[in-house]
């Protein structure tokens, strides 16, 4: 039984249910019990689907609305003051004119539903890299992904109590209304709002709204920065390891080459993920630049996954991996394009349809039995080529 002893957070959680107006409030302790209370509830009314276990132990399969695929860039925002504060390559709104829209599209929209609240950490709580969130949803699928995707438990309510300060997220998917769907960042009152999705990075508002929009404010004025960067380590033969970070715009390969396996020609050489996603970076006692990967788990696209393209990211997702938007078989595996093997018989695509498979896996575009985003939501301890020190307190030495 948790017990909240930080009047902030008691104080905004109740500020944020009447507003919302939800049935019952749960705060989420990180227990398997929990957990898997959860994931039956979630399985019993359709929220989600679980998957075959012998093929795939502990993972579950959902399906978002066709309107609510991906990340919506023109309804991402950032909400300061002032316009010269937003960045010069983000979407702006005044924070006072963008609370007024999205108040009465929160109003109530929790009403018939649980309220889960998520204490979280980014980064390995109590360590000087780490920060703290709070995300209050009304969806399984968001307490399931966070407690994947960053540090969830009994350390970080600790923390809490002891007075740290935290990132204030709330998210309601309400109606899954596209037209009155936005995802704000206020960095002045250190708080997200994302309503009416109910898809990933929309919604786990740990991952590029916390760990990179908040952070990029939080590191200007602490004086580090959070970058849309891989870590990896590349291991010589000798035994000499170099930590590298790289920048690359969103689904060009991050994943891809920070899990790359060393071709024969570098036989001897090893490559060793750090983080295949975000970096924090600052600058240590020495002079150094040391970097964490602040999330616990990998949000990758599955279409073009295969063992030819990376093998480690599909042992990690062998087993409690949540899917979403990809294609079911029969059997009750999942299935994508570019998964590197025909599909056979008869597939429920992402949509929900129950359609023969195309001859040869190749789909007019349009009619992928995987929706193009569609993903996987692994935890990152289960990569096969995980560093020894990817949660080093410290960082790593870029």
């Amino acid at each position: 039984m948790i017990e909240i002893k930080n009047t902030n957070v008691l104080e905004w959680v109740k500020e944020c249910a009447e507003l919302t107006n939800p049935d019952s409030i749960m705060w989420i302790d990180g227990s398997e019990e929990q957990l898997e209370a959860l994931r039956a509830e979630a399985c019993a009314t359709g929220e989600m689907i679980k998957l075959n276990q012998e093929k795939l132990p502990g993972c579950y399969y959902y399906r978002t609305h066709p309107r609510d695929v991906a990340r919506d860039e023109k309804r991402t925002v950032i909400c300061t003051t002032y316009q010269k504060d937003a960045g010069p390559t983000n979407n702006w709104v005044q924070k006072d004119e963008m609370y007024d829209k999205m108040r009465p599209l929160f109003k109530d929209s929790m009403k018939g539903r649980t309220m889960y609240a998520i204490p979280f950490s980014m980064g390995v709580p109590g360590t000087e890299f780490a920060k703290i969130g709070i995300e209050l949803t009304d969806s399984i699928y968001v307490v399931l992904s966070m407690h994947i995707m960053t540090r969830v438990g009994d350390s970080v309510i600790k923390l809490l109590n002891e007075g740290a300060e935290f990132t204030k997220c709330l998210h309601s998917k309400a109606q899954i209304d596209a037209e009155n769907k936005y995802i704000a960042h206020f960095p002045e009152d250190n708080t997200i709002w994302s309503i009416n999705s109910a898809y990933g990075g929309n919604v786990l508002l740990g991952k590029k709204c916390f760990a990179l929009r908040i952070g990029s404010w939080l590191g200007r004025e602490e004086g580090w920065m959070a970058e849309h960067m891989l870590i990896l380590c590349i291991e010589s033969p000798t035994g000499e390891k170099k930590y590298i970070s790289a920048a690359f715009p969103s689904a060009c390969g991050k994943t891809n080459l920070a899990m790359l396996i060393p071709p024969k020609e570098l036989e001897g050489y090893k490559v060793w993920t750090v983080g295949d996603d975000i970096a924090w970076l600052r600058i240590g006692p020495d002079g150094r630049l040391y970097a964490i990967n602040p999330e616990a788990g990998f949000f990758g696209v599955a279409p073009g996954t295969s063992a030819d393209s990376n093998k480690n990211a599909l042992i990690s997702a062998e087993k409690n991996t949540i899917f979403t938007n990809c294609a079911l078989t029969e059997d009750g595996d999942v299935w994508w394009e570019g998964i590197g093997y025909p599909a056979k018989g008869n597939l429920v695509d992402w949509k929900g349809q129950t359609r023969p498979a195309f001859p040869k896996d190749k789909a007019p575009k349009g009619e992928e039995m995987a929706h193009p985003n569609a993903r996987f939501t692994a935890p990152a301890k289960q990569c096969p080529c995980i560093a020894s020190d990817w949660e080093s307190p410290e960082g790593v030495p870029i």
